[in-house]
């Protein structure tokens, strides 16, 4: 699997699948998560009301992963993982790592081979971008060494908005 790091929109990305750093209410937020919402169009709005109405009446719990449709996005589909937020003292990360591990879990079941993430947390969630990206880099590699040739997945791209969380990611990636 070849995991890489550049800057860049997300949502221009022409993968299989397009990580969301949503909030567990999926109805769309701020950074990437407006972002993804204002690029895909009204219908992945429906689809994750609709998750709401059915499967996920209480959100989407921190660390977990589900995927939608990417309707207007070049991506076939999206998925959405929960940060913890530092600010509400979420600061276990092993919770951020589960972020990058159940998205891959989800992103393989659809058949994916190409996912692009943002820097899941690292945001209004108040991560360090330096341990997002180590954690981030260590779960993803270690999800390939568990999962192994199995998975379908063979390209994990980091998609970063910022020369500083790109560093970041170098820096993870060279260790």
């Amino acid at each position: 699997m070849r995991v890489e790091a550049v800057q860049g929109d997300i949502t221009a990305e022409r993968v299989d699948v397009v990580v969301n750093a949503a909030n567990s209410s999926l109805l769309g937020g701020g950074g990437v998560d407006g972002a993804i919402h204002a690029a895909a169009g009204p219908g992945l709005l429906a689809a994750c009301r609709e998750l709401r109405r059915g499967a996920l009446p209480d959100g989407l719990p921190v660390g977990d992963a589900v995927a939608t449709p990417a309707f207007d996005l070049p991506a076939r589909s999206v998925v959405h993982t929960v940060g913890p937020n530092r600010h509400a003292g979420e600061t276990d990360p092993r919770l951020l790592a589960s972020c990058f591990v159940r998205s891959l879990d989800v992103a393989a079941g659809l058949g994916a081979t190409s996912v692009a993430f943002p820097a899941v947390g690292a945001g209004v969630y108040g991560w360090d971008a330096a341990e997002v990206a180590r954690v981030a880099v260590g779960a993803v590699r270690g999800w390939h060494a568990e999962v192994g040739d199995a998975a379908t997945v063979a390209v994990v791209r980091f998609v970063l908005f910022s020369p500083r969380v790109l560093e970041a990611f170098e820096r993870a990636l060279a260790s």
